[in-house]
């Protein structure tokens, strides 16, 4: 089986990626997806983000109200290393659990686990290999206005500020096996995603 994971920054377009490769036969999970699951009430991820952050990041349903979260996390005052080291370790045992599942049922299988931060964890050595996607910096932010119905205004201070907790993306480039250039067309995007799964079907023989 080979293990990879799939990185970039903020709107640069991941989980378009993670799909693309999951259409042509790879198992794809997503950590954020993870993560939202473990912050359901009834998980100790939950209980713990809610001990240290308060209850009035709490809807009245008592789920997370993830801007109140995000807001406490990126603030004025950043506690974002806080809420990854309660969030990252329940994450990385679920994506671990996760591989070796597909590893016993298939054997040959691609699996790739979709993470923004996979870099500023230190996590990329549990993977074979890294594909970092990419975009331009004006691209993140209209996309990003739109994914949440913002103004460009906001969602470009929004972008500068998660930007500023990732590593930049010359960096992520160096570290990584393979990149894909999201700045163009969907069918750009999906002629290098094409390319690159025939690499590592090779690669997996």
């Amino acid at each position: 089986m080979l293990k990879l994971g799939l990185t970039g920054g903020i709107a640069s377009g991941k989980s378009v990626v993670g799909e693309m490769f999951l259409k042509l036969g790879a198992h794809l999970l997503q950590a954020d997806a993870v993560a939202h699951w473990l912050m359901q009430p009834g998980h100790a991820v939950y209980e713990e983000v809610v001990r240290r952050f308060g209850r009035e990041i709490l809807n009245p349903d008592g789920s997370i109200n993830r801007p109140r979260l995000a807001e406490a996390a990126f603030g004025a005052s950043p506690r974002v290393k806080e809420l990854n080291q309660i969030v990252h370790p329940a994450v990385v045992a679920h994506q671990n659990e996760w591989m070796e599942d597909i590893g016993q049922r298939d054997p040959n299988a691609i699996a790739i686990v979709e993470a923004a931060l996979i870099l500023e964890a230190g996590a990329a050595v549990r993977f074979d290999r890294l594909i970092v996607v990419t975009c331009q910096p004006e691209q993140r932010i209209l996309r990003y206005a739109r994914r949440l119905g913002i103004s460009e205004d906001a969602a470009r201070a929004e972008v500068t500020r998660r930007m500023a907790a990732q590593i930049p993306d010359e960096e992520k480039i160096k570290a990584a096996d393979f990149v894909i250039d999201n700045s163009g067309s969907l069918d750009a995007t999906e002629q290098q995603v094409q390319r690159v799964f025939a690499e590592l079907r090779l690669a997996n023989q």
